[in-house]
């Protein structure tokens, strides 16, 4: 016989000539088909994710607009309305925070090995 049973028929026959009693699978609980959800919590959740993906596209575009000052990319006019437009996009982040109970550490997500998302400055 060849395929997966075969592995399995191999190991029983080695733990009873060891001796071992014969293994068996714990028995698992089916799954509930329902699943219990909380909408403040899915609402909050989703608010969340989407506010650290815009909080991080706010962050890199303050960082793309700051080199750019920097290198004299754009007239006097341009920094001002940059500015501006950052400024009111920050403002509207801590508003929707606020609204949604969130704390700005809170749109930084973990990522393991890899460290936050968002840099803490």
């Amino acid at each position: 016989m060849t395929g997966p049973d075969q592995g399995r028929d191999e190991a029983a026959e080695l733990a009873a000539a060891l001796g071992e009693p014969r293994w068996e699978a714990p028995r698992v609980r089916p799954l509930d088909r329902r699943l219990a959800v909380d909408s403040d919590s899915v609402e909050r959740g989703l608010a969340s994710l989407v506010l650290t993906v815009v909080e991080l596209l706010r962050q890199l575009m303050e960082r793309q607009a700051l080199r750019r000052v920097d290198l004299g990319d754009l007239t006097e006019e341009q920094v001002e309305r940059v500015g501006a437009t950052l400024m009111a996009l920050e403002e509207q982040m801590t508003q929707l925070r606020e609204y949604f109970g969130l704390a700005p550490e809170d749109l930084n997500l973990d990522l393991g090995p890899l460290g936050p998302l968002l840099p803490t400055d």
